[in-house]
């Protein structure tokens, strides 16, 4: 599956791609152009306009406004980018960010990598770089694209969630991306740190006590009460969602946050691996 389809399988992506592709399609017509003068004009082969018009692809922003353009449509299909862009990534990940976007607060605890949340451009990169069997290049763009999409919640205009992460020191230390990616990595981390609604710690690998060994999971705390949990391992995607596990997992976190380090302590901890680095 290629970046452009990714998203289709599902039914709300697939509604608004019916919509969308019927709409270029008509605009197309209107002009009086073939599919391959269509191409030609907007700077695509006529493959892929067959392909957005059957459905198979979604068309990227740069398609939408260069139609929008040659149609002569006054921003009538530019303006179908942000109807795009809700199922522009897969269900997986919208289902995420809405939850994300519903959540008053945002727990999270990893001893593998950084938090989605956290990573830097350059360190999501290398982290979906290294899976096997490889991503194709298109698959590795929508995937890191989908990720720093979802950390706009950070500066989300609305009530902002209270977040409270811990990392486990292993993840500070393991040199993914190498170097200068970790450097810049760490950077990010004090910067995210530093806001009044994220509480950061470190777990470090010195504590006798972890309670966190079992691996890494999140849990989102709703407005209206209830609480999910999002545990990610291998080849699995869990949600979970039944009170007594989910309050499991909030007992957890809140164990394992005793055994790190206080936030500033954790900021203090940061910046020495830093430099060291």
């Amino acid at each position: 599956m290629s970046g452009w389809e990714a998203g289709l399988d599902d039914d709300e992506a697939g509604a608004v791609m019916r919509t969308v592709v019927r709409q270029l399609k008509l605009w197309r017509e209107a002009a009086g152009l073939t599919q391959a003068e269509f191409g030609a004009a907007i700077g695509y082969g006529e493959e892929t306009v067959s392909c957005v018009e059957r459905g198979r692809r979604i068309p990227r922003p740069e398609y939408l406004d260069a139609a929008d353009e040659v149609c002569g449509a006054d921003g009538k299909i530019a303006a179908l980018k942000r109807d795009v862009a809700e199922v522009r990534y897969p269900k997986k990940v919208r289902d995420v960010k809405r939850l994300e976007a519903e959540a008053v607060e945002i727990c999270s605890y990893n001893n593998s990598v950084i938090d989605g949340l956290l990573q830097t451009e350059a360190y999501a990169r290398a982290v979906f770089g290294s899976r096997r069997p490889q991503f194709t290049e298109e698959e590795l763009e929508q995937r890191v694209a989908a990720r720093l999409d979802r950390q706009e919640i950070f500066c989300a205009p609305t009530a902002r969630p209270l977040f409270s992460f811990v990392l486990c020191e292993a993840t500070l230390r393991r040199l993914i991306g190498g170097k200068m990616v970790m450097r810049n990595q760490l950077e990010r981390l004090l910067e995210v740190a530093r806001m009044r609604n994220v509480d950061l710690q470190v777990l470090p690998l010195s504590r006798e006590e972890n309670s966190g060994l079992g691996g890494p999971f999140r849990l989102l705390k709703l407005k209206d009460g209830a609480a999910v949990g999002l545990n990610e391992v291998q080849l699995t995607n869990r949600v979970i969602t039944d009170p007594k596990e989910t309050t499991v997992l909030d007992m957890r976190h809140g164990i394992i946050r005793a055994q790190a380090l206080a936030p500033r302590e954790s900021l203090a901890f940061i910046e020495k691996v830093l430099g060291e680095s």
